[in-house]
């Protein structure tokens, strides 16, 4: 790529053209166009193909530049940046910024609107040249009323930068590296860099708030023991798939794990999800068991279930557990803004052999779910002899107080 990374106009007719294409079989093609610069045609390629339905924002932009696969891979989504800004957003500093971690630059982009000022820090200088430059396009678009300038931008790490401050900011934001030095995939705070727990103090003296994003695989309650500053933390999860842990520091929260507030969040097409609980209201709640099966199954949304919310989601919405390990929920009544998938009920069994060939009569294939039941998924498929998909749903699972069920139900 040229000085100021702006590309020729042949190579950005090549890549428009091609972006639709099979990456490794265009770049075994790369002898047919000896004029194409094409290892930073395949990067643009691969890069636009890796965000077109993740940032559709920044994907509709032409004019947008890709770094290699990795800064990608660990971008936020669009979905996951929004919901950030949304909560920047409500709080009353909105003067100053700064994410300490800029990457690709998706979080700060679209968290930047809630500020009047933005500071991109970034260790690596190749993508802070990338981030400078995709700013740039995107920033100017004329009508504009939503998005702000000035911003800065900073090569350095995060920790040099953040201890040599001498203002404070309103906001703090961190994703920190999770890759170990062979480049695998970690997930404790204590192995990701910069590491938050020694970084903690610093960072709440020099700012009224400071979000950190950390993997969703981390244990939350092992989070909040490690952290001394957790104002409160959101599990945040994109059509039902969990993707990120949020927590929110501030200098004034000394985190008390039982009631610091969790928000359970998951964002859907067309609604946001937001369920909100502490640790003190769920040991507080006791557990309504059914005796039977009602007319609708419930299963709360997977951050609800990462959160450990399980008493708490049955009270708030009057529902009944099938048991206490199961986490299936049932009622008479059909509750439509529950925070998860919602079922009707057509048929439940126990799993002798005349039950089964009656409840199974006529289905090659359904949707199985297991749940505190001993079998695998695979092993009971296997059993029960149906295939992946259809309308049909089935739970295979523990009645109160040990009966084994198998709940067969449609999707509402």
């Amino acid at each position: 790529m040229n000085e100021g990374l702006m590309m020729e106009d042949e190579l950005k007719k090549f890549i428009k053209e091609h972006r639709e294409d099979d990456v490794r079989q265009l770049a075994l093609q790369a002898s047919h166009y000896p004029a194409i610069d094409m290892p930073t045609a395949l990067t643009q390629i691969a890069g636009w193909q890796s965000i077109r339905d993740k940032v559709p924002t920044w994907a509709a932009c032409p004019d947008i530049l890709y770094p290699q696969h990795l800064p990608l891979e660990q971008c936020s989504s669009e979905a996951t940046a929004n919901y950030k800004y949304g909560v920047v957003a409500k709080q009353g500093e909105h003067e100053t910024f700064a994410d300490l971690t800029g990457g690709f630059g998706i979080d700060c982009w679209f968290m930047s609107r809630a500020f009047q000022h933005t500071t991109y820090v970034e260790r690596q200088e190749e993508l802070v040249k990338i981030a400078q430059h995709n700013f740039d396009v995107l920033y100017p678009r004329k009508g504009s009323s939503i998005l702000h300038y000035p911003l800065s931008f900073i090569h350095c790490d995060a920790e040099s930068w953040i201890r040599a401050l001498q203002s404070s900011i309103s906001w703090l934001y961190l994703d920190p590296a999770r890759r170990d030095g062979y480049g695998g995939k970690t997930v404790a705070i204590s192995d990701c860099e910069p590491d938050v727990r020694t970084l903690e103090d610093t960072l709440v003296s020099k700012s009224a708030h400071v979000m950190v994003k950390l993997s969703p695989m981390l244990d939350l309650d092992l989070a909040l023991h490690q952290l001394k500053h957790v104002e409160e933390a959101h599990i945040v999860s994109v059509d039902n798939e969990c993707k990120e842990l949020l927590l929110i520091l501030s200098k004034e929260a000394v985190t008390n794990i039982d009631h610091t507030p969790i928000h359970c969040v998951n964002i859907k097409k067309d609604v946001t999800q937001t369920f909100v609980f502490c640790k003190a209201e769920e040991q507080q709640t006791a557990s309504d068991l059914a005796q039977s099966i009602s007319l609708y199954l419930y299963e709360p949304n997977a951050s609800i279930m990462k959160a450990g919310a399980y008493r708490c989601v049955a009270q708030r919405y009057g529902l009944q557990k099938l048991h206490a390990n199961s986490h299936l929920y049932i009622s008479n009544q059909f509750i439509g803004d529950f925070p998860g998938r919602i079922f009707q009920v057509e048929a439940v069994s126990g799993f002798g052999k005349k039950e089964l060939k009656s409840q199974l009569s006529n289905l090659s294939k359904a949707n199985l779910t297991v749940r505190n039941f001993p079998t695998s998924v695979a092993e009971l498929r296997k059993r029960l002899h149906l295939s992946e998909g259809g309308d049909t749903y089935l739970f295979a699972t523990t009645l109160h107080p040990e009966e084994k069920i198998l709940i067969k139900c449609k999707r509402v």
